[in-house]
């Protein structure tokens, strides 16, 4: 079977042999798929469908809308019932798009056999997580080389902090947990099984994220700890305390080439990223902060200082290039990693955020000086429309020159720190990156409003490609 995005492009099951056939090879995106979150529950969320084929009449627009069957659900992030961890078996295919939906607990289905118009294949009902797992609030979903689905969770079904795996068959029937061990807390994870290892990290307790950031209670509520599991055998290996450099722990991305004993975590609230080295002796984990960035002197917000808040990060396919988003301060970061142990900023884009001129934030010359600016940045305006909140999820195309840009992080969030983004709704952006010269550029042809979608605005989370990408494929 072939696709648009080359999803079965060589022999074999799908995706790619590796990840520089991908990049080298892969063909370029035509259709994104985006969860849409309604803020207020009054109707339910929905994947929609987005073409970014330059070439089509319709490019830069929502092409197809499918609502979920429930309202209240807070789709977040998605994976796929088969990627290119299991490319060496034809009796795969990537059909569906999983789509966990953080509070409600619901798993979907999505059949993207047809691409352009995807449909509801299944409901695996939060009940049912919650009676043959013992799990809720289900996260980050990966496909796995075995065609199971594996899926983080971070609370139990009563909304109280708890980290596990929950793990669905090629039939999306509950299995039970992967680790018989619990962690305090759960978020996102990867694995690459020929060091024999998975890392998870940790975010917060559910009864108190979907309330909102209460910095009073970011120590006992919220995590700073990764844990690192013998993928073999499913048991915790190592729990490691990151202290203030790592406080909450977020995106968990190793390189892609499968060998590689290394990766990287982007700690929101330090706003600090962490490079994780597997040492081949033991299997332990070391950690070093690679990225530190400074919290920002500021007058007119709820703090004196201001955390960047790092709150996604993903890596080029080829393993040069590490992109990450700081969602309050309003900049999107590139940074080279030849060297990973020394990454190097290359080029940095300003989209909003906080500090954005004209809010009530100010911020000090002296402090603008650190960042290389003169004034506070101005939040872009795209094709007449007024960018809202700060660069959160991302999504780089397989060859690494297009980087998609959504700006929801989650919707109590939203309401608190963006309430305009929440009521005039979100925007996802184009950005064009030059690899040969490390740069990132706006593409002001390109940006979809969902302020003016047809039953009302609502907020953008992460996107997916019918052929996989950078941050839900892993090889083997």
């Amino acid at each position: 079977m072939a696709t648009t995005n080359g999803c079965c492009a060589t022999q074999g099951g799908p995706g790619y042999a590796t990840p520089l056939d991908a990049f080298r090879n892969g063909a370029r995106e035509k259709l994104i798929y985006v969860p849409c979150i309604v803020a207020d529950h009054s109707r339910p969320d929905y994947l929609a469908t987005v073409d970014v084929d330059p070439d089509s009449s319709t490019y830069s627009q929502v092409i197809h809308r499918l609502p979920m069957p429930y309202v209240g659900d807070e789709l977040h992030h998605s994976g796929w019932n088969a990627c290119s961890s299991c490319h060496g078996d034809p009796s795969k295919k990537r059909q569906f798009l999983i789509l966990p939906s953080l509070k409600s607990g619901r798993v979907y289905a999505v059949d993207v056999g047809n691409e352009r118009e995807p449909k509801l294949h299944k409901v695996v009902e939060g009940t049912e997580l919650g009676s043959a797992a013992g799990v809720g609030y289900p996260h980050t979903s990966h496909c796995l080389g075995s065609g199971d689905i594996m899926i983080s969770t971070m609370g139990d079904p009563a909304g109280k902090a708890k980290g596990n795996f929950v793990l669905l068959d090629s039939q999306l029937n509950v299995k039970g947990t992967w680790a018989d061990a619990d962690t305090a807390f759960g978020y996102d994870f990867w694995y690459q099984p020929a060091h024999n290892i998975m890392v998870s990290s940790e975010f917060g307790t559910p009864l108190e994220f979907f309330k909102g950031f209460n910095p009073a209670v970011a120590s006992t509520e919220y995590g700073s700890k990764l844990h690192v599991w013998n993928w073999r055998e499913r048991t915790l290996r190592q729990s490691i305390e990151l202290g203030p450099d790592g406080l909450i722990p977020l995106e968990t991305r190793f390189l892609h080439d499968p060998q590689a004993p290394v990766g990287f975590v982007g700690c929101a609230l330090s706003s600090n990223v962490i490079k994780l080295t597997v040492d081949p002796a033991s299997g332990n984990l070391g950690t070093d902060v690679v990225v530190r960035q400074p919290w920002l002197e500021v007058a007119g917000w709820a703090l004196p200082t201001l955390p960047p808040l790092i709150t996604d990060i993903l890596i080029s396919l080829d393993d040069k290039w590490l992109f990450f988003s700081n969602w309050l301060r309003g900049d999107l970061c590139m940074y080279d990693i030849s060297n990973p142990a020394e990454p190097r900023l290359a080029s940095r884009l300003w989209l909003g955020g906080v500090i954005a001129a004209g809010g009530a934030v100010t911020v000090s010359a002296e402090a603008l000086a650190t960042l290389g600016l003169s004034e506070q940045p101005q939040a872009p305006v795209v094709q007449g429309v007024k960018v809202q909140g700060g660069p959160q999820m991302l999504q780089l195309s397989l060859d690494g020159k297009r980087l998609y840009v959504t700006n929801s992080l989650l919707s109590p969030w939203d309401k608190q720190f963006y309430p305009e983004m929440v009521a005039q709704g979100g925007q996802m952006l184009q950005v064009d990156v030059d690899l040969a010269g490390g740069s990132m550029s706006l593409n002001t042809n390109f940006v979809i409003d969902f302020g003016k979608e047809p039953d009302g605005p609502v907020l953008a989370h992460e996107c997916r490609y019918p052929g996989g990408d950078c941050s839900s494929d892993i090889w083997l």
